[in-house]
């Protein structure tokens, strides 16, 4: 990063938290925990998964255990001997839930709202990631119908354990609601197969009792780990410009000064994508400053801020 750093001769303001971005005469104003700065162009690469979401589940500031989002979550050390659950069946889920099994928890358990499209991590077909990318060029039938026979041959059935293959193939899902996969690890399996992470259904409620799930169950945990994801935090930043659309994701305003960078949808290898958007909006920046490099004069050439 250094070097980086050094070879473009980026200005790098460390520890600077940006709060909010404003349209000014000759382009934008951020307002920032070091005041404010002003600059001609301004790219926001937040990422998508910026604002850890919490569900506000009836009852949750009753619940007398341990209450923590997965972005807490360090290591089993501190949930040693302990009874967990762990709430949403995405990547983080899975892995925490392993890690805790693996990792010395009395009982853990998996709660699940939907049924989750799993994909190992590593497969004989070769790397998950070179998997995916392949298969998401091809038509959504051939996709999806591989997706299941690889799914058979690393997986394997887990539907007696709670685990069922979604009627909706993975890459229909994933084209039509940016619905991700689950990528999981062997432990992961082998947990589950093993009664070691036991599958049980989404969370209703909290109480001083413990957990209400959503087919009646009641479960007395320990500690609830919410992996239940996250949201870009957009919105305190950029929401008043009209620059997101009703699900809070950046709209493309070429042109503007104001870009995004990383919030395309996409599986499998994360490199050759954005490079190609990296490119793409490197040409729209170079365009731009061409046509109003008078305007601009003065205001600073490259910053990155970093919080």
């Amino acid at each position: 990063m250094e070097s980086y750093v050094a070879k473009h001769d980026v200005k790098v303001r460390y520890g600077v938290r940006v709060d909010r971005i404003d349209q000014v005469a000759g382009g934008w104003q951020l307002a920032t925990s070091a005041g404010d700065l002003t600059a001609r162009q301004v790219i926001v690469a937040t990422g998508h998964d910026r604002t850890p979401r919490l569900p506000d589940w009836p009852g949750r500031d009753l619940f007398p255990g341990r209450l923590i989002h997965s972005v807490q979550y360090r290591n089993p050390r501190e949930f040693r001997g302990a009874d967990v659950l762990v709430v949403g069946s995405g990547c983080s889920g899975a892995d925490i839930a392993a890690d805790l099994a693996y990792g010395g928890a009395a009982r853990v358990r998996l709660a699940v709202r939907s049924q989750p499209h799993i994909m190992m991590r590593k497969s004989p077909w070769g790397p998950n990631d070179l998997v995916a990318a392949a298969l998401q060029r091809m038509p959504l039938p051939i996709a999806d119908s591989m997706d299941r026979v690889i799914r058979r041959t690393t997986v394997g059935n887990l539907a007696s354990f709670g685990l069922r293959v979604p009627e909706e193939g993975t890459f229909t899902t994933f084209r039509r609601d940016d619905a991700q996969p689950t990528v999981v690890d062997p432990d992961f399996v082998e947990g589950v197969k093993t009664g070691r992470i036991e599958i049980v259904a989404g969370v209703s409620s909290l109480d001083t009792d413990g957990v209400q799930l959503t087919d009646g169950t009641r479960l007395q945990p320990d500690a609830i780990v919410a992996a239940t994801g996250f949201s870009n935090g957009l919105a305190p930043l950029v929401g008043h410009l009209g620059v997101l659309d009703d699900q809070g994701q950046p709209l493309s305003r070429p042109g503007s000064g104001l870009y995004f960078l990383g919030y395309g949808k996409g599986v499998g290898v994360i490199g050759p994508n954005a490079r190609r958007a990296t490119e793409a909006l490197c040409r729209e920046l170079a365009s731009e400053r061409l046509g109003s490099s008078a305007a601009g004069a003065g205001l600073p050439r490259a910053s990155l801020s970093t919080r």
